[in-house]
């Protein structure tokens, strides 16, 4: 089996149905772990502090390296996180922000 440009192959597909079987079986192990240990106040904090953790483990690396427009995405992706809370929307907003800036030549 192939896709249009003839470069996915069965053992390609096998590979990706594995690995996604694998992530749902991680995600759902946590919830059902998580379900078993007590919430515990220091606990609470901490799972509360993990979208700012991620937020600055992923976004702040890239927008170093994406130089002025990187500079201006992410604090645009943090208004808006903290704001509305919803994450789709800060990146929807930060890609948007990085396209302009890097269209007015930043």
């Amino acid at each position: 089996m192939t896709d249009i440009a003839g470069h996915l192959h069965n053992g390609h597909l096998y590979a990706i149905a594995a690995m996604a079987f694998v992530t749902l079986l991680l995600r759902l192990g946590g919830y059902w772990l998580i379900g078993r240990v007590p919430l515990t106040t220091r606990l609470r904090r901490g799972l509360e502090a993990l979208p700012v953790a991620i937020f600055a483990a992923s976004v702040v690396p890239l927008a170093i390296k994406g130089g002025p427009a990187g500079w201006i995405a992410a604090p645009v992706v943090a208004a808006v996180m903290f704001l509305s809370g919803k994450e789709i929307l800060a990146l929807a907003t930060g890609v948007a922000a990085a396209s302009l800036a890097r269209g007015m030549g930043l």
